[in-house]
């Protein structure tokens, strides 16, 4: 059995947020090894110490989605990262921004 932060029982499948960073993401695996729990989590694909994460409830899970005015439905990720990358593209004028004195 691993125990979170507030020695809660964790199951696979749960959502846990690691307290240092705030990441959150569902217990894909648990192991015990050197007498250390430890629990993996499916959005970084890494290992926490058990002791380090807590457990959450539904309700505390934010579900977000990226929302298009235009197509009036969610959009995918990797459209996301498309619409990232053209931002990333746009240049700016040297003359923007200066500050005056």
């Amino acid at each position: 059995m691993v125990l979170d932060a507030r020695d809660i029982e964790i199951p696979l499948d749960s959502h846990v947020r690691y307290v240092d960073t705030g990441t959150i993401g569902k217990v894909v695996d648990v192991k015990t090894q050197d007498g250390i729990d430890w629990v993996k989590i499916d959005k970084t694909n890494m290992w926490y110490r058990a002791k380090l994460v807590e457990l959450l409830d539904e309700k505390d899970i934010k579900k977000s989605t990226y929302y298009d005015k235009e197509n009036d439905d969610d959009i995918d990720i990797e459209t996301m990262k498309e619409k990232a990358m053209a931002l990333e593209d746009i240049e700016l004028d040297s003359n923007v921004a200066e500050g005056g004195g």
